[in-house]
C-alpha cells in the first residue's frame, strides 16, 4: 500500500537535529576560529569549499589557499561543517572558550567523479514526494510559505515492510522560508515518517542564511514573524528551564500520567469476533451492528490523568552538584501550556484533520499546549536551553505540530514586539 494512503492521526515529533549549539549571549567570551580544508588523499588545499558552523547563521567560504576564518565565535559548543562539490561532507566538533583555535578538514573523494551525470533509476513516487513535503514543512501558517527550491536533490522511497517513508540527499536541499526571511542549506539530511508508530524525525546539519529584501516594510515583517515563532516554542521554553524562569516567560507545567486502558484488551477481542461474525448474521441488524463496532473501536488504548496543580520547576529542573550544569529529568510527561500568544489559526485545522475516526474534532484551542516527554532518564541543557542530546526529548501536541516553518537559528536573539504596517 502506498505511503500517501496512510493518514496520521496523532503525530509525535522527535526534536530535529543531531547538534544543538550554544547561544551567543550578550557580553560573553570571543575567540578566532580559523582552519584549511584539505583533499584526505592528496592532502592538496580545497579552494571555495563551505564551512559553517551547524544551526546558525555562521558561515564562509574558503580562500584559494583552502583557509578560512570565523573572526569572533562566542563562547559555546559548536559543530563545525565542511563540504565541497565531489567530496564527502566532514564535521568537526569544536568548542570555544576564549583562546584563538584551528581546524584541519581532510575531506574524502566521492565514488562519483565530478562531472558525471548519475541518473535515477526511477524518479520519486509524487504521492510518497507529496508527503515528504507536508510532514518536512508542515501545515502552519509559516509553513505554507516555505518551498523547496532543488526537489531534485531529495530521493523518497517508501518501506513497506516497515510502514515508513524515508528521504535523504546526497549533498543538501535548499528551502526557502518566505514567513521568517531566510534561505536554509540542509546538508546530510535524513528523514523518516513513520506510519506505524505515528511519529516524524529529521535530522541534518542546517546553515542559515537572511534573504534580502529592499522593502523596509518586508524587513519589519520578517523581524515580527520570527519573534512570534520564538515565543511559546520548545526553544523558548527550554531556555526558561535553564534560567529557572519558566513561570516568568509564560508557561504554566503540569504532570501528565499515561497508563493502559484494560478495557481496550476486552474491546479488541470482541472488534475481532464481530468481524468473524457471517454476513447473514449482519445483515439481520445492520444498524444495531453498526454501533456496536463504532463503540469499541472509540474504546481508548491509554488513559490519560492531569494534575491539576502546576508543577515547581524543581520538580522537573535539575541543578547537577559542583558543575553548574542544568538537567531536565522527571517522572511520567510534561503537558506544557502557553497562553500569551494565541495558537496558529491553521492548528484547529490540523486537528480536526487527524482527529482520531469516531470522535468529533475538538473545539479550537485558545492556548498554545504541548506534551514533553523524555526517552532518557536524564536530558542535559545546554547555556541557551538546548537539549544537549535532542533525540532524548519527544513532543506532542502543539510543539510537534510546528516544523520548519517556525526554525530559527541557535544565534537568534529574541526582539521586543512591534507593529508591523
Amino acid at each position: 500500500m502506498p505511503a500517501s494512503s496512510h493518514l496520521p492521526r496523532c503525530w509525535k515529533l522527535l526534536v530535529v537535529l543531531v547538534v544543538w549549539l550554544t547561544l551567543p549571549v550578550s557580553g560573553w567570551a570571543q575567540a578566532r576560529l580559523s582552519g584549511v580544508v584539505l583533499d584526505s588523499l592528496t592532502q592538496q588545499p580545497l579552494p571555495f569549499s563551505t564551512v559553517f558552523l551547524a544551526n546558525t547563521t555562521l558561515g564562509v567560504t574558503t580562500d584559494e589557499a583552502g583557509r578560512f576564518a570565523f573572526e569572533r565565535v562566542p563562547s559555546g559548543s559548536y559543530e563545525a561543517v565542511a563540504s565541497f562539490l565531489g567530496y564527502r561532507l566532514r564535521r568537526l566538533p569544536v568548542v570555544i572558550a576564549t583562546t584563538a583555535q584551528q581546524l584541519t578538514f581532510r575531506l574524502p573523494p566521492t565514488a562519483t567523479a565530478l562531472g558525471e551525470v548519475v541518473v535515477r533509476a526511477t524518479p520519486n513516487n509524487p504521492d510518497d514526494y507529496r508527503k515528504f513535503v507536508e510532514s518536512f514543512l508542515g501545515a502552519t501558517s509559516f509553513s505554507r510559505q516555505c518551498r523547496i527550491r532543488d526537489p531534485e536533490a531529495v530521493r523518497v522511497r517508501y518501506d513497506a515492510q516497515a510502514n515508513e517513508l524515508h528521504a535523504t540527499c546526497q549533498d543538501y536541499v535548499t528551502v526557502e522560508n518566505q514567513a521568517l526571511g531566510y534561505r536554509i542549506k540542509y546538508y546530510g539530511l535524513d528523514f523518516r515518517l513513520n506510519f506505524r508508530q505515528q511519529w516524524v524525525a529529521f535530522y541534518g546539519w542546517p546553515i542559515m542564511e537572511d534573504l534580502s529584501s529592499k522593502s523596509e516594510r518586508q524587513r519589519r515583517r520578517w523581524q515580527e514573524n520570527r519573534r512570534q515563532a520564538y515565543v511559546g516554542s520548545l526553544t523558548h521554553f527550554l531556555r526558561s528551564v535553564y534560567e529557572n524562569r519558566v513561570a516568568q516567560e509564560g508557561f504554566v507545567v503540569q504532570r501528565l500520567r499515561r497508563v493502559v486502558n484494560p478495557a481496550r484488551a476486552q474491546a479488541d477481542s470482541l472488534l475481532t469476533l464481530m468481524r468473524q461474525q457471517t454476513t447473514t448474521r449482519r445483515l439481520l441488524n445492520p444498524a444495531r451492528f453498526d454501533d456496536s463496532l463504532h463503540a469499541l473501536t472509540k474504546v481508548p488504548r491509554q488513559l490519560e490523568y492531569l494534575y491539576t496543580r502546576p508543577l515547581a520547576t524543581e520538580a522537573y529542573r535539575q541543578q547537577l552538584p559542583d558543575s553548574g550544569r542544568v538537567a531536565l529529568q522527571f517522572p511520567d510527561l510534561l503537558q506544557v501550556t502557553y497562553a500569551r500568544e494565541k495558537p496558529d489559526p491553521a492548528y484547529a485545522l490540523h486537528l480536526a484533520r487527524t482527529a482520531p475516526l469516531g470522535r468529533a474534532a475538538p473545539a479550537a484551542p485558545t492556548t498554545q499546549v504541548s506534551v514533553l516527554q523524555l526517552l532518557l532518564p536524564q536530558v542535559l541543557l545546554q547555556a541557551n536551553g538546548q537539549a544537549t542530546n535532542p533525540l532524548g526529548v519527544l513532543t506532542e501536541g502543539y510543539w510537534g505540530f510546528e516544523k520548519l516553518g517556525e526554525f530559527l537559528p541557535v544565534n537568534y536573539q529574541p526582539t521586543s514586539p512591534k507593529s508591523t504596517p
